[in-house]
């Protein structure tokens, strides 16, 4: 757009002398109302950025440390959707988000295989843990095997509260159930379709057990009568990893803010957020980059 200002003063010569002051002050103002109006239009404005993250990095708190942080210093806003990993994936594949932050690698590389995201990054990590009631029904208390202590809730005919919603945390459960040579069912076996935190509340009231990221866990322990009862296990290693949503897939992505979110949480400053979140004096996530 391009304001001439030639137009208005060459009127302005025929003007008569007497009326050329009052004029001469409409004039300014039209000018000045133009140059704000162009300048306004003219300045960038930065779109919303869309996350699809898990519920376990919603219920834990962090985002509430993680995204406060990232808009202070880019001055993007930040939407958070938080689901399971297999809908934030799906939110992706679909084009609904900018961005997907979840933890299921595999499904995380058939994602960036099938073109759908780009650019993944790793984050952070944390651990599983297998919860349940001090009474301990089923026997499981210490052992370093998640596969056996599954088998044993199995047999014990125990209560299992299962996310049940194709969440990092389901997957995984479903990976360990398929180890064990067992397809749960039964009245003990019990598929919630909730998030991590409802799950945890669930498992609390009917005494029974369920599989947790050791972050929410911690986050929530202090309302909770169960408790970790077995951890340590190779099998429950729990890595997070961050990847954009392809833009020559969908046009509208905001590629430019997703690898901006990419470019902060990790790196140093982004790290150090994730470092030194904690709840009740514990270290819930782990960074990867700058460890």
């Amino acid at each position: 757009m391009k304001v001439s200002f030639y137009y208005p003063f060459r009127i302005y010569s025929f003007i008569p002398h007497g009326m050329k002051k009052n004029l001469t002050i409409l004039l300014l103002i039209v000018i000045s109302a133009a140059g704000f109006g162009y300048a306004g239009g003219q300045r960038e404005q930065k779109p919303r950025l869309r996350l699809a993250t898990t519920t376990s990095t919603e219920n834990s708190g962090l985002l509430g440390s993680l995204i406060p942080a990232f808009e202070a210093k880019t001055g993007i806003k930040v939407d958070v959707i938080a689901v399971g990993t297999g809908k934030a994936i799906t939110l992706g594949e679909n084009g609904d988000v900018d961005v997907i932050m979840v933890h299921a690698r595999g499904r995380e590389d058939r994602f960036v295989k099938e073109g759908y995201g780009v650019n993944r990054r790793n984050l952070m990590h944390n651990d599983f843990v297998i919860l349940g009631p001090k009474n301990d029904p089923a026997g499981i208390k210490g052992l370093t095997s998640a596969v056996e202590a599954l088998r044993k809730i199995s047999t014990s005919k125990s209560n299992f509260i299962s996310r049940g919603d194709d969440s990092g945390t389901n997957i995984k459960e479903n990976h360990l159930w398929k180890e064990a040579g067992i397809v749960p069912s039964g009245k003990w076996y019990k598929e919630a379709g909730q998030g991590m935190g409802a799950v945890i509340i669930m498992a609390n009231d009917l005494k029974g057990y369920t599989l947790s990221d050791r972050g929410t866990y911690l986050s929530m322990k202090d309302k909770i009568d169960i408790g970790i009862l077995v951890e340590g296990d190779p099998e429950l290693y729990n890595p997070y990893g961050v990847i954009a949503v392809n833009p020559t897939r969908h046009k509208h992505i905001n590629y430019e803010g997703a690898m901006t979110f990419i470019t902060y949480i990790t790196s140093k400053e982004g790290q150090d957020v994730i470092r030194n979140y904690r709840k009740n004096g514990k270290q819930l996530f782990y960074p990867d980059v700058f460890k």
